[in-house]
């Protein structure tokens, strides 16, 4: 795992080593082992190395046999063994062992079509000095980053967004359509990011640019649900079959290999699949109190006969790591389980450099609650739309307090409108309440269900548990799930790698039909039945837990008043009526409501501020 960053000029001058050694300074932390700088006209790359894989031959940026090809790359390709084989049938030659290589020799034989052959996650630029031009391509699910600026005079990339922000001449502005958008998503969709000019490379995108600046974004993959009806053991079969292959590749490296161990089914399968092949560690966190998962991880654990590590997060713990994981972040993401990531992170990289994970089998075989919603939803759904109309007015008349009045408006609200992902903080009668922006701003950015409508409108033909999950798929799952998952672990230059993430997994998952993942009153029921005497049994039907953060509760006492500080002085008042977080603060201490995560969400934000937005200077950015 590694970090680039680089810059492409739309004239004749060669970038400096000097401003390519400060973006990637800032980003040590992703490839303590290693640095490298390549320039020529126009042309500039940087480069931080987590050795992994090729210990000593692994160095970049790395270039073909002429000199004609340079990259610069962050991931791993698990199927780089099989692609090189390929590719030395086809006559080319190798110098390095080393996965980067493969890449190399994949562009040069199949051009911008070598992201289809890749199994794998990655970030990485080429530049083809013969075409004089800029290839850049992310992974089909956006496992890891890929940033960019561009204007009339340059394209500046990197791994990370402090990279950018660390090159000659950039500025710092917020976006003020991403700052509406994150108050309801909790993080800003792809994409753009909170920085005004800067932007994400969605995933399954190739990005190329010209000698003379022009921009062109390719999308070459789509995570689409296509459910056929086959026998269910066809299915529970294939599962099997293709996550254990999935585990053996992601298990390639040259360095010490772990996994992060919950209380859940996802975790438990991979480390069940990595402990058959090989002795393991495995590593948990929790906190203190009813939801501490760490004594069901450690059961887990001695059952399948894992050396295992634990940690209970305290309280002050959790926000004494707040400042420097709002750093790593980059963005705000006001998932408060990113700070519990951090810390069983930093727990990993004291006895692992590889560690394995259970993200993303939520997405792929239904495993949210929320999807169980259509099922419940079902005897209102088949209504006539006149009826629908009458039940929503009368629901919407009905105090908060009424039991079943969230029934019927989620039941007479339109699917499209209802579910813009796994999380809904704030909707936009609250924003207007909290926020001291423009009414008109509010009235005409390209809102939360907007942005989702451009993914319903590509799942009509698809039922509504397939649909949510397209919408995750695209949304939630980059937006949150992997953003924080790479950006806490290589905060202690820790690979994390996600073996439920792997395109042929996917392709198993995307025919399966709704009625076999969410079936006989729990989700993932196929994925359950695929794992029957391989996970211990105790395990299978576990409702899912995550990290599940006492923030309601801390919210209520002295946390609370300490949070409440921060935001009044991180400079956020034009942005933010403090007044407002105040009064929500006292009405979640009386009781008159859970305002826990909106609080939060504002909080994040407030603290991305102060980091970002207050001018730091680069030596103290650096240090963290």
């Amino acid at each position: 795992m590694c970090g680039i960053t680089g810059v492409m000029y739309f004239e004749d001058r060669e970038p400096t080593t000097a401003m390519l050694q400060q973006m990637t300074d800032v980003i040590v932390h992703r490839g303590p082992n290693d640095s490298g700088f390549w320039t020529d006209n126009r042309i500039g790359l940087g480069f931080r190395r987590l050795s992994v894989i090729d210990l000593k031959e692994g160095h970049q940026p790395l270039a073909n046999e002429d000199d004609s090809v340079w990259i610069i790359f962050n991931g791993e390709i698990y199927n780089y063994k099989a692609l090189r084989s390929m590719l030395q049938e086809r006559g080319h030659q190798f110098r390095t062992q080393s996965d980067t290589e493969v890449i190399v020799h994949l562009y040069e034989e199949y051009g911008e079509e070598c992201v289809k052959y890749m199994r794998g996650m990655f970030g990485f630029v080429i530049w083809d000095k013969k075409k004089k031009q800029l290839f850049g391509a992310r992974d089909h699910f956006g496992i890891k980053p890929f940033y960019y600026h561009v204007n009339d005079r340059q394209f500046l990339f990197g791994s990370e967004i402090k990279s950018l922000l660390a090159a000659d001449g950039m500025n710092r502005l917020i976006h003020t359509d991403s700052l509406l958008n994150y108050l309801t998503f909790q993080y800003v969709p792809e994409p753009n990011t909170m920085f005004h000019g800067i932007h994400k490379l969605p995933p399954g995108h190739t990005v190329k640019i010209t000698f003379d600046g022009e921009m062109s974004i390719h999308k070459y993959w789509d995570p689409m649900f296509e459910p056929e009806e086959r026998p269910f053991d066809e299915y529970v079969e294939q599962i099997r079959e293709t996550l254990k292959d999935s585990v053996k590749l992601h298990m390639v490296s040259d360095v010490d290999r772990g996994c992060f161990l919950s209380s859940g089914i996802d975790s438990t399968a991979i480390a069940t699949h990595m402990r058959n092949i090989e002795p393991i560690r495995t590593f948990s966190v929790g906190f203190e109190g009813a939801n501490n998962e760490t004594p069901i991880a450690a059961q887990t654990a001695a059952a399948l006969g894992t050396e295992h590590y634990d940690k209970i997060i305290t309280q002050d713990d959790f926000f004494g790591t707040m400042p420097k994981a709002i750093w790593h972040q980059d963005e705000p993401v006001a998932d408060p389980s990113a700070i519990a990531l951090y810390h069983v992170a930093k727990l990993a990289r004291e006895h692992v450099t590889v560690v394995l994970s259970g993200e993303g089998a939520d997405e792929l075989f239904g495993g949210y609650r929320i999807y169980r919603e259509p099922q419940s939803l079902r005897p209102i759904d088949q209504l006539p739309p006149s009826v629908k109309r009458m039940l929503n007015r009368f629901a919407r008349m009905l105090p908060s307090s009424v039991k079943g009045r969230n029934y019927l408006l989620r039941g007479t609200t339109p699917l499209e409108e209802r579910f813009l992902g796994n999380a809904k903080i704030f909707s936009e009668d609250m924003k207007a309440e909290v926020l001291r922006l423009d009414s008109e701003m509010l009235r005409n950015y390209k809102n939360p269900v907007q942005i989702a409508g451009d993914y319903y409108s590509k799942t009509t033909h698809l039922d509504p548990v397939s649909r949510m999950q397209y919408i995750d798929m695209n949304l939630w799952m980059p937006g949150d799930i992997l953003m924080k998952a790479d950006k806490m672990t290589m905060a202690h230059s820790l690979e994390l790698r996600v073996p439920f993430l792997d395109k042929e997994l996917f392709e198993v998952a995307r025919r399966i039909p709704a009625k076999y993942r969410i079936a006989n009153g729990t989700t993932k029921y196929i994925f359950r039945k695929a794992m029957e005497g391989i996970i211990p049994d105790p395990i299978l039907n576990r409702p899912k837990l995550g990290f599940p953060v006492p923030l309601r509760d801390w919210m209520k006492g002295s946390m609370g008043d300490m949070v409440l500080e921060q935001i009044k002085s991180s400079g956020i008042e034009d942005y933010i009526d403090i007044n407002a977080v105040e009064r929500m603060l006292h009405k979640h201490r009386n009781g008159q409501g859970d305002y826990a995560r909106r609080i939060w969400t504002i909080y994040i934000f407030a603290l991305w501020h102060v980091t970002f937005m207050e001018e730091l200077p680069k030596k103290v950015l650096a240090a963290y």
